[in-house]
């Protein structure tokens, strides 16, 4: 019951706070809730739920309760959704003793269309796991053996600042760019061996422009911040795919850093790709952030601004038009009279 419902059951007072139209009491080893039935039925599967997730050897904890709530009660509109103990339990890979899994819905729904699909796009705010879950897939199908490589590729475009002149290597200057890409590899790789695949070249992370002319077979392709490419680099990109190949592309339309005028390679390919068979295009929003629960607010906050933003530049271009209109309604009359 301790591991159920927390400690100083800090679990249950987040059950409590999900089902407020339910009462909820515990005594002993026995749960008992009242309230409408539909209610009481949904308590009543976040606990098997809860109950099946600890089962595994899982621990829980109040953000992964608050997620299977949410979870359930998505499950209402949408009987096919993966239910709080497949996907809690769905580990994508291990190493070192840490294991890699999804944690929301919308995150196994983006696992499976990776499964599923030749090329992904996972679209999201900053936080939601589009990276690091992609890294897990093409990490695990080097591992199975179902790809011969993978390659790792972003735009090297700065975060509305001017680097300026950088010392060393080609390698060296790139590095910055590509740096939370070696990160997430360190993550689920054993350090010591990440710069042996890379000289021999089963791992390879580059600048996109180095993509140009080739044809990769074989492998497992990630781009990164694909908001920062234009309409040409995107399309250069996945033109690129080869036999036995698989594409994800990630990146987050409301943080484009490209110059003034722009258009963003992930925004058009939208409206172009939409309809094209074994393509997939996941999205994930704030509720999937699996940071600090104060970048989800964050992200909420700025899609507020922007949607006001937004509307206020609207009705600024409309009332020229409406002025216009006016003075066109007031336009002074034809004078009828003829002179003899």
């Amino acid at each position: 019951m301790v591991t159920l419902l927390g400690a100083a059951d800090s679990l249950l007072r987040v059950i409590e706070q999900g089902f407020p139209a339910a009462d909820i009491h515990v005594r002993g080893n026995e749960v008992t809730a009242t309230g409408e039935r539909a209610e009481v039925a949904l308590v009543k599967q976040l606990f098997s739920e809860m109950m099946l997730v600890l089962r595994t050897g899982q621990p829980l904890t109040e953000d992964s309760v608050e997620r299977s709530i949410a979870m359930i009660r998505s499950g209402v509109d949408d009987p096919d959704s993966p239910t709080p103990s497949k996907v809690f339990t769905a580990n994508i890979l291990s190493n070192r003793g840490r294991t890699i899994r999804p944690k929301t819905l919308n995150q196994q729904r983006y696992v499976d269309a990776i499964d599923k699909h030749t090329i992904v796009f996972g679209l999201g705010p900053a936080g939601t796991g589009k990276t690091y879950l992609a890294m897990a897939k093409a990490v695990q199908a080097l591992q199975a053996k179902e790809v011969n490589r993978i390659i790792l590729t972003r735009p090297a475009v700065e975060a509305g600042e001017r680097l300026g002149f950088l010392p060393g290597t080609l390698y060296e200057k790139i590095d910055p760019y590509l740096r939370p890409l070696y990160d997430a590899l360190h993550d689920m790789m054993d350090p010591d061996s990440i710069p042996r695949l890379m000289a021999a070249g089963t791992i390879e992370v580059a600048p996109l422009a180095y993509m140009r002319g080739r044809t990769l077979n074989d492998a497992f392709i990630i781009l990164d911040e694909a908001q920062n490419t234009s309409p040409e680099q995107m399309k250069m990109f996945l033109t690129r795919l080869g036999f036995n190949s698989r594409v994800v592309v990630t990146g987050d339309t409301t943080q484009i850093d490209l110059p003034g005028g722009t258009r963003s390679g992930l925004k058009v390919v939208q409206e172009i790709l939409v309809d094209v068979p074994d393509i997939h295009f996941s999205v994930l929003t704030s509720t999937d952030v699996v940071r600090h629960k104060l970048v989800g607010r964050i992200v909420d906050a700025y899609e507020r601004w922007d949607a006001r933003q937004e509307a206020q530049e609207t009705e600024e271009r409309r009332l020229p038009v409406k002025a216009a209109q006016r003075r066109g309604s007031r336009a002074p009359r034809q004078s009828h009279r003829t002179e003899s």
